[in-house]
This record gives structure tokens, C-alpha cells and sequence, in this order.
């Protein structure tokens, strides 16, 4: 695999990026240098015997991680390196290691995936991506900003990230068929990319819609005695890093992705709902009602997502064969069992935290500095994420948020809100699990979201932050 650095996007010379191109090593080539370079960690390893399990630790996320952040190999072949890998060193576990295959993410992809396949094989993905162009029309402009519109509006209602890209993903591949988008279109990658980024990214900014955002309420609370308030959140949060922030994403996918409709949009007779789009619809809309009260309930999202899907399943449903399961994206599902126990092993380790407390040793934090105070935070936040993904940021800055309150002579609960600025700026995909099942659903390659997120974390760190120093001074809460 060959890496430019900074080389000019094909399309638009304002922007730069990373590409990759896959002509210059081979899969036993990149296996052997990734062999090479995990060897040489357990060789470091052994000079420093009582911090063995932190050396081999460190090594091993190095090479998962580098797999993960540059498609030399796909994902799911790098999680089952990691698997081998961290059972045959021992330095966690078993349980931690294969715990992502119990986890709900797991089982919420698995419930995703048949809720997707059921939405494709009954036609009602068709029928709302008909809805959707109509009300879309032929402007690219104008579907980006749709796709993005309702992602963050779903946002609102489903607090699963995963759950909204399983739902939307086969409608807006319906969608980008209707433009006559084939597959591997600049086009078409556009729509995915406003779908993924668009319902992932603006989020981050509403308290329950995502893993990070309620792994920090719970720290906090349970850490802290701090209960994080959905209204103050929103106001803090939501005009920049929610609606600025998909304004950016609209424009810079046009910008990037472009692409003029290559027939015109198909016009189809009004068909009444089969049975089966019927059944769906139910299921859907119990479904949806579910996640948005499950503060009520207390059953979790991923739960009710896997209850869904294997409702499709029922036998006198007849929404999916029972065949249907042999050809299911699994690859999906071994990267989610995959960076979820690369995050046990981190943090089952200790190396989350001592990577956590290094970095605030070097950084140092001073009363009355409030911008650079928030540029540290934020920057600690951003490099935590390339270690222990985004949902690890909240578990391992949040019990050390109090010593960092006292150093920078602010409340509490302003340095906890300071970690959603790191955290909501994603630098690579590997870093959002959701984000990198949605790039399989999708058919879209990790260097084209490579691309596109490098871009625009450039915008988000000179323009976005900046103005979040400013509004939260406005808000009061910066001195």
C-alpha cells in the first residue's frame, strides 16, 4: 500500500488529503512488516520485565490501530490478528479480549443488519427513497442537504448511531440508484459519506444520541455526583458542533463529491403496500417508539435492535427467509467484536490510563488561561481518541476531570463538557465503530472516509473551535 500525504483531491484543489492507493504491497508484504513490527514491541517488552503487560499492550494497539486507520487490510481480517495476537501474550483476559462478541454493539449490528436486509427485500426502502427524491429533486446540493437534514433529525429520536445507519443505509442506496449513482460513483460516495457523517457528527452534540455521550453521563454522575442537564447540554453544544457543523459537512461533500445525475429520476406508478412492506412498517415503527422512550423502559437499543431483526425472521411473518443469515456482511461484526476488545485490552491494562496522565503532565493546565486551557483539553481529548476510539475518551478523562478542574480554577462540570470538543472531532474512522460498519454497509472505501474526515477536521479545528471558545465565554462558561 502506497501513502501520499497531502496530495490534491482529484476533484477540488481547495482541499487537502490523504489518498492511498493499492498497488505498491501486497497483503503478505503488509503481513510481514505488520509481523515485524508487533515482534519488535515484544522484544521491547522483555528489556523492562515488571512493565511487560504495558509494553506488549502498547505494541499490540500500535499494530491494530495502524491496520485499522489505513485499509492495508480490512478490518475484520486486522481484528482477527488482534484476537490471536492478544490471547497468545495473555496480558488480559480471555474475557476481556473476545468480550466485544457479548457486548450490545454486537448484537445491535447483527439486529441492524437483518432490519437492513428486510427493508431492501420488501421493497419499502424503494418506496421511501421514491418519497425522498421527490422531495429531493435532481440537485446534488440539494440530496446532500436532505440526507444530512434527516440523519440529524433521527438523531433527536433514535440514541443509537448504529440503529440510524442500519435504518437509513439501504434507503439512501435506494436513493443513490434513483440518481443513476452506480456503485464506486463519486456520487454515490457522497451519499453515503452525508448519511454517516451527517447522522454521526452533529450527535455528538445531543446528550443520549450516542455511546460516548452517555458513557460521559453516566462517569460523571457516577464518578462525580454530577448529573449532566439535556437542555444546558444542547445550548452549549448544539449551535456549533450540531448545526454548524452539518453546514460544513453539506458543503464539503459537494465540494468533493459532486457529481451531475446520470438519468433522470424514474418515475413509478403508485403500487399499494405489499404485505410485507406492511409487517416492516410495524416492526419499524415499534422499534423506533422503543428507542425513543427507552429512558422509560430501560430495555437498551441494542436489545430492541436485535429483537427487530429477528422479528423479521419469524417463521408466519414472511418478511426474511431463513437463508437470509448466510449472507449477512460478518465482516461488520468481526470489526465491532474486534475494537471493542481492543478497547477492553486498553483499558483491562492500565494503558488508557497511563497514557491519560502522561498526556496531562505534558500539557499542564493554569488558572485564568481559559484558551489554552480549552486547547488542551480539547487536544487531549482528540489524541485519547486515537487510542481508545471516541467511547474511550469519556471512561478515561472523566476520573481524572477533577484534578484537571482544580488545576484550571473552573467548575467541574465545565471540564467535563470540554471532552465533547475532543471527542466529536474525528480524525480517522476507526475511531466510531458505527462509522466503520456503515463504510461496509455501504460499499465505500476506508480512504475515501480518510479522506473526507482529514478534510474536515482541518475547518473543524481553525474555524469551529475557535467559535466554541467565544460562545462559551458568551454563555459563561469561560472566564
Amino acid at each position: 500500500m502506497r501513502v501520499q500525504l497531502w496530495s490534491r483531491c482529484p476533484r477540488n484543489p481547495l482541499f487537502l488529503a490523504f489518498t492511498f492507493t493499492d498497488d505498491a504491497m501486497t497483503i503478505p508484504k503488509t503481513l510481514a512488516a505488520a509481523t515485524a513490527v508487533f515482534a519488535i514491541g515484544l522484544i521491547v517488552a522483555g528489556f523492562s520485565n515488571d512493565q511487560r503487560d504495558i509494553y506488549v499492550a502498547s505494541a499490540l494497539a500500535v499494530f491494530t490501530i495502524g491496520f485499522f486507520a489505513t485499509g492495508a487490510v480490512p478490518a475484520h481480517i486486522a481484528s482477527i490478528w488482534f484476537f490471536i495476537f492478544a490471547v497468545v501474550t495473555q496480558i488480559v483476559p480471555t474475557e476481556a479480549i473476545f468480550s466485544g462478541f457479548t457486548s450490545m454493539g454486537f448484537w445491535m449490528v447483527f439486529g441492524g443488519l437483518l432490519i437492513g436486509a428486510a427493508v431492501r427485500e420488501t421493497g419499502l426502502g424503494r418506496r421511501i427513497a421514491g418519497a425522498m427524491t421527490a422531495g429531493f429533486g435532481r440537485s446534488y446540493t440539494g440530496n446532500i442537504g436532505g440526507i444530512v437534514t434527516v440523519g440529524v433529525a433521527l438523531a433527536f429520536f433514535v440514541p443509537s448511531t448504529m440503529g440510524r445507519v442500519v435504518i437509513l443505509m439501504p434507503i439512501v442506496l435506494e436513493l443513490a440508484e434513483n440518481q443513476g449513482f452506480e456503485s464506486g460513483s463519486r456520487g454515490r460516495d457522497g451519499f453515503v459519506i452525508a448519511l454517516l457523517f451527517g447522522t454521526l457528527l452533529p450527535a455528538f452534540a445531543l446528550l443520549p444520541s450516542n455511546l460516548p455521550n452517555i458513557i460521559l453521563t453516566g462517569a460523571a454522575e457516577a464518578l462525580h455526583g454530577i448529573t449532566l442537564n439535556y437542555g444546558e447540554y444542547l445550548v452549549l453544544h448544539f449551535p456549533l458542533l450540531g448545526v454548524l457543523k452539518a453546514i460544513l459537512i453539506i458543503g464539503l461533500i459537494v465540494a468533493m463529491f459532486s457529481e451531475t445525475p446520470s438519468r433522470e429520476v424514474p418515475k413509478r406508478p403508485r403500487v399499494p403496500f405489499s404485505r410485507e412492506e406492511r409487517r416492516l412498517a410495524v416492526i419499524l415503527g415499534a422499534t423506533l417508539l422503543l428507542w425513543m422512550t427507552d429512558s422509560l423502559h430501560g430495555v437498551a437499543p441494542g436489545w430492541i435492535g436485535l429483537a427487530a431483526g429477528s422479528a423479521c425472521l419469524l417463521p408466519g411473518v414472511g418478511i426474511l427467509k431463513a437463508d437470509v443469515v448466510n449472507k449477512l456482511n460478518y465482516e461488520a461484526l468481526l470489526y465491532v467484536a474486534g475494537i471493542i476488545g481492543l478497547g477492553a485490552m486498553i483499558s483491562t491494562s492500565g494503558l488508557g490510563d497511563r497514557v491519560g496522565l502522561f498526556l496531562l503532565d505534558v500539557l499542564g493546565f493554569s488558572p485564568g488561561e481559559s484558551m489554552r486551557n480549552l486547547g488542551a483539553m480539547t487536544g487531549i481529548s482528540i489524541v485519547t481518541g486515537f487510542l481508545a476510539t471516541q467511547a474511550g475518551v469519556p471512561a478515561i478523562l472523566t476520573p481524572i476531570s477533577g484534578g484537571i478542574a482544580e488545576a484550571m480554577d473552573l467548575p467541574l462540570a465545565t471540564v467535563l463538557m470540554m471532552q465533547v470538543l475532543g471527542f466529536s472531532s474525528v480524525v480517522l474512522p476507526y475511531q466510531v465503530p458505527p462509522l466503520m460498519v456503515g463504510l461496509s454497509l455501504g460499499g465505500i472505501s476506508v480512504a475515501t472516509a480518510t479522506r473526507f474526515s482529514l478534510t474536515l477536521f482541518v475547518p473543524t479545528v481553525l474555524i469551529l473551535l475557535p467559535l466554541d471558545y467565544f460562545w462559551w465565554r458568551i454563555l459563561g462558561y469561560l472566564p
